[in-house]
């Protein structure tokens, strides 16, 4: 993902709001007014860690990004062993992740939302193994380090830890009811027996304690050990995300149609010679996301029918971080908000590959058809490339792409 970063060499897209946030941070006095305060700081921390040691030009600014892209690859991996227990399905399931186009394109942009997502799939995965274990302490325990880190880079991560909060909350109610199935079996997303010795003060620390400690502590290096400063970071951010006085965007677009590819954001569009341009499209390799529906819907069918695990986990993950912007007051949003949700959508992919009597090579024949989606895509999702107005035109199959 390192080929062809420097390109372009001037910002792009919301670059120009988090960049020079990031230079402010290596000020040796914090000048006033501080930029960026509706987001927290880690992310700008980890962009302005990058800007010092590689300098401040385009490298410095979205290497972290392509690292933190790479380790959310790692991360699916790590997620898909937890769900599928084998290396070949966890595998497949990376490989879709980062063929599905939104990853790499969001990995190549000195924005926040990467590192949100690279910790919370870490959390995830910690979650996923800690699920089936008999004492999840220390699994649930990382999860929350990991969640509090994701909401350190941007809020959304708070999406990801609710959804969790809600499974072990609905688990331990259903377990107070002495609720039981008539014909239960391991396989269960449910069980009586699930978690014996987690006790509540073990679910406080873990979702609640944990992550905002570990929150909590990257504002230190902006205001030190103040606490009403630290509180009053944390209003105006509430304040300036929950705002619905925002002007509109060319390219804002409204939840229900992100999983649809309905309306991308255009990155960049750059004319660079007499039919040649640059470009860099935040859409989605519709030959993986438009399948994933689908999966989905299986995943769905599974879950009511059989009660499987793995299945209600995926939903919980897919579903949570994406209806979770519907709850939200305000109007503008844009489908990169879909990536946490675009990137769990290939495990949904790989169950349903998977399920039953499917030939294994079914999935690896999908996969090689993502690949070749997100090749035909490569000349508007990465800058350097450059097109002609002819191949723009012939990708642009729908008028709202453009």
């Amino acid at each position: 993902m390192l080929i062809g970063l420097t390109t372009p060499e001037k910002f792009y897209f919301d670059e120009v709001h988090y960049v020079p946030a990031a230079r402010q941070l290596l000020e040796p006095v914090m000048p006033t007014p501080m930029l960026n305060p509706m987001h927290p700081p880690l992310a700008k921390q980890l962009i302005a860690l990058s800007i010092h040691s590689f300098g401040d030009g385009p490298l410095g600014w979205r290497y972290p990004g392509v690292l933190f892209g790479s380790l959310a690859i790692v991360a699916v991996y790590l997620c898909g062993l937890a769900l599928f227990a084998a290396q070949g399905p966890a595998i497949a399931a990376s490989l879709l992740a980062f063929f599905n186009q939104m990853l790499f394109v969001q990995s190549r942009i000195a924005m926040l939302d990467i590192f949100s997502l690279a910790f919370s799939l870490f959390a995830i995965a910690a979650f996923m193994h800690g699920f089936r274990k008999h004492r999840p302490h220390l699994w649930f325990a990382l999860a929350g380090i990991a969640f509090g880190l994701s909401t350190a880079c941007k809020w959304s991560g708070l999406f990801v830890l609710a959804v969790c909060i809600v499974i072990v909350g609905t688990i331990r109610l259903m377990q107070s009811w002495r609720t039981q199935f008539a014909d239960g079996n391991t396989e269960d997303w449910y069980r009586p027996d699930l978690w014996p010795g987690f006790r509540y003060y073990h679910f406080v620390a873990c979702f609640v304690l944990i992550p905002a400690a570990v929150y909590l502590a990257t504002f230190i290096p902006l205001y030190g050990l103040s606490l009403p400063d630290i509180m009053e970071a944390q209003r105006r951010i509430f304040t300036d995300n929950t705002t619905t006085a925002i002007a509109g965007h060319t390219y804002m677009s409204a939840w229900p149609s992100w999983p649809f590819l309905v309306r991308p954001v255009w990155y960049l569009f750059d004319k660079i010679g007499d039919d040649r341009i640059a470009a860099v499209v935040f859409l989605g390799n519709p030959l993986i996301l438009w399948p994933a529906l689908l999966a989905v819907v299986v995943c769905l069918r599974d879950w009511i029918v059989t009660r499987r695990a793995d299945a209600f986990l995926i939903l919980a993950f897919y579903f949570g971080p994406y209806l979770a912007w519907a709850l939200l007051p305000r109007t503008l949003g844009f489908i990169y908000y879909y990536l946490p949700a675009a990137t769990t959508a290939s495990f949904a992919l790989v169950y349903a590959l998977r399920r039953g009597n499917t030939p294994r090579w079914l999935l690896w024949a999908f996969v090689l058809v993502g690949f070749a989606g997100f090749a035909v895509m490569l000349p508007i999702s990465a800058a350097f490339i450059g097109t002609s107005m002819e191949t723009f035109n012939r990708l642009m199959i729908f008028q709202n792409w453009i």
